[in-house]
């Protein structure tokens, strides 16, 4: 895995260098620098997850054939693709949520020199996507699909961002709007498709595969998604912040979170006005209060339950598949999150 990751590495460095190289754009010194910083700092800094993801499932898919170096570049770039997009939408929602830290250091944003410069920045981190494509991919027959794919996949994403955003704003605070078909909704458009879809499908037409032959695959792995956020959800109160890296916000935050759907269920009249009178307010004593709710209402057990329920309801529809190799990509993806910590 970690000479996969340091190859993955290599090409990040090609492809930084063929973009602060573009021939579209006459750069300075001072502009050639201050993109480059900008990727080095929102880049490659994550797990890289949903960018090796790529890699893993094309190999999966020629079932054990050995990639030319060519092939895998290629998959290595599909997956730096993803890792822009993802870079995108982190730059752009930390300015929309006040975020102080992401993956362990300041907000681009929050940077003396950058500030707002931010906006634009991650505009252009998104407009390098297809400037990786047309140089890359411009000759494949799969070409117009994957600029398809990654435009409707950012069109979701940014879409769900927009009902997170309108259904926690600030001086509306409304729990009874919070359901478990809202958060659904939520996580499908603005989690699951960018980050469990996209990768293997970008795999599938790698491998010459038409993506309307696979809509099951696709709803497989939208389901995983909701797994995978129902899990974060869940860490978010419940984890150790030793491992999960971060300090969770969700309850401050009036997120529309797993946690409190299922609260929302399960409270009596009492408990249902000291969720209401202390959900998403900043005071850490409130915050207790609805943990300790939490715990009172077993949520930790039902998370259990829901835990077990969803990956046999998954394994049950990957088995269904009718292709081995397809079966072994989304088994891996499902290996990878069930029962994480982090």
């Amino acid at each position: 895995m970690s000479d996969l990751k340091s190859k993955f590495l290599e090409v990040y460095s090609i492809l930084k260098s063929e973009l602060l190289n573009d021939p579209a754009f006459e750069f300075t010194d001072d502009s050639r620098q201050w993109v480059e910083r900008m990727l080095d700092y929102n880049v490659p800094g994550g797990k890289l997850n949903r960018g090796l993801s790529v890699i893993d499932s094309y190999k999966l898919l020629k079932e054990g054939k050995e990639l030319t170096d060519d092939e895998v570049f290629l998959a290595c770039a599909l997956g730096w693709c993803i890792e822009w997009l993802q870079a995108f939408f982190l730059v752009l929602d930390d300015i929309m949520d006040n975020s102080h830290t992401r993956r362990g250091q300041l907000c681009w944003y929050r940077l003396p020199k950058v500030g707002m410069i931010a906006a634009n920045d991650g505009i252009l981190l998104r407009n390098h996507i297809p400037r990786i494509l047309k140089k890359h991919f411009r000759e494949k027959p799969y070409y117009v699909d994957l600029l398809d794919l990654f435009n409707e996949v950012e069109f979701q994403t940014t879409s769900g961002q927009m009902i997170d955003l309108i259904t926690t704003l600030v001086g509306e605070k409304d729990l009874s709007k919070y359901s478990l078909p809202l958060h659904r909704r939520i996580v499908q458009y603005k989690t699951a498709y960018y980050s469990f879809y996209l990768p293997v499908a970008c795999a599938l037409l790698m491998a010459g595969e038409n993506l309307n032959n696979h809509v099951d695959v696709g709803n497989i792995l939208v389901e995983m998604g909701i797994y995978f956020q129902v899990q974060d959800d869940y860490l978010d109160c419940f984890g150790d912040p030793e491992v999960i890296g971060k300090i969770g916000t969700d309850i401050k935050d009036f997120k529309c979170s797993w946690l409190v759907v299922k609260a929302l269920e399960l409270v009596n009249e009492e408990q249902k006005k000291l969720l209401y009178e202390n959900y998403g307010k900043q005071d850490p004593a409130c915050v207790a209060k609805v943990k300790e709710l939490y715990e009172t209402l077993n949520l930790q057990d039902v998370f259990a339950d829901y835990e077990s329920k969803s990956y046999e309801k998954l394994i049950k529809f990957i088995e269904a598949h009718s292709s081995t190799a397809v079966q072994a990509v989304l088994k891996s993806f499902l290996a990878k999150i069930y029962q994480r910590q982090k």
